[in-house]
């Protein structure tokens, strides 16, 4: 007597995209090992920031970790030799996200709903606002495992907190918890855990309904340059810019809502209107 085999059930992807109300919530997806980063998570993250970046039914976008970990950092299971030398050192980088948080064109949100170690904390320094559990543990802690940080943090943390404050978060590579972490100015707002995700959403569900998609991404934008222009270069792109918007639907569909009470309906889109000269700044 022969019996058929039970079917075995797809595994799911370390990386799982939900749209809901024009907000795409990216969860890592991993909660058995701590959401630890693996080379096919950040394959698909980056994936999803360029999905998330060019469709315009997404406004706003939140990223997250599945379970009680936000991420545990770089995946440990083969030991130490997670850290040998590449075998092609040019093709090196030590940023695994071809496609960044920086670069998508909707605002971004790190809902760091528990641990975050070494670049599970650093990914977050991508993005354009970070809500994070109070209780949680954090640390960019890769000079205390004989590896330097990640994921452009040597860039991205002095913009957020300041040389200084970076300084110490780097250099020593101790833990901290989100009290500290809202009090350097690292989390723009600490939460317990199971409350952090719905406020995250919440802000993200803001920004989807009541900011302009093209003057929000264009203003993202230029936070985001590199190097940062000085006061007359601000000056000049904010004029151009504001030539760009002015006049067209939104610019009047704001302007209407706001005096009829009403919720605006914006019509503009980040695929349709962006000003592609903003790209060669």
């Amino acid at each position: 007597m022969t019996t058929t085999p039970d079917p075995v059930e797809p595994a799911e992807p370390p990386v799982h995209v939900e749209i809901s109300d024009r907000v795409a919530v990216v969860t890592l997806n991993r909660p058995q090992v701590l959401n630890a980063f693996s080379g096919e998570m950040g394959r698909l993250l980056d994936e999803a920031y360029r999905r998330c970046d060019t469709d315009d039914d997404i406004r706003a976008v939140v990223l997250t970790g599945a379970g009680r970990a936000f991420c545990a950092g770089a995946d440990l299971s083969d030991g130490d030799s997670v850290f040998d030398a590449p075998g092609d050192r040019a093709g090196f980088r030590s940023d695994p996200l071809l496609f960044p948080a920086w670069q998508v064109r909707k605002p971004v949100i790190a809902a760091v709903n528990g641990h975050a170690m070494g670049l599970g904390l650093t990914m977050t320094f991508h993005t354009d606002l970070r809500i994070m559990a109070r209780d949680a543990k954090y640390g960019v802690v890769q000079n205390r495992r004989g590896i330097m940080p990640d994921l452009h943090s040597h860039w991205t943390l002095p913009r957020i907190v300041g040389h200084a404050r970076a300084a110490e978060i780097l250099l020593t590579g101790k833990t901290f918890s989100g009290d500290d972490a809202e009090r350097w100015g690292l989390a723009n707002e600490t939460h317990d855990a199971p409350d952090v995700l719905p406020r995250a959403v919440e802000i993200a569900h803001d920004i989807a309904t009541w900011t302009a998609p093209v003057s929000v991404g264009v203003s993202k934008r230029l936070l985001w340059l590199d190097p940062p222009p000085d006061r007359d270069e601000v000056l000049a792109l904010e004029s151009e810019l504001h030539v760009h918007l002015m006049g067209r639907a939104d610019t009047t569909e704001g302007v209407m809502a706001f005096l009829e009470k009403r919720v605006p309906q914006w019509s503009l889109s980040v695929t349709d209107d962006w000003p592609a000269f903003l790209d060669e700044a």
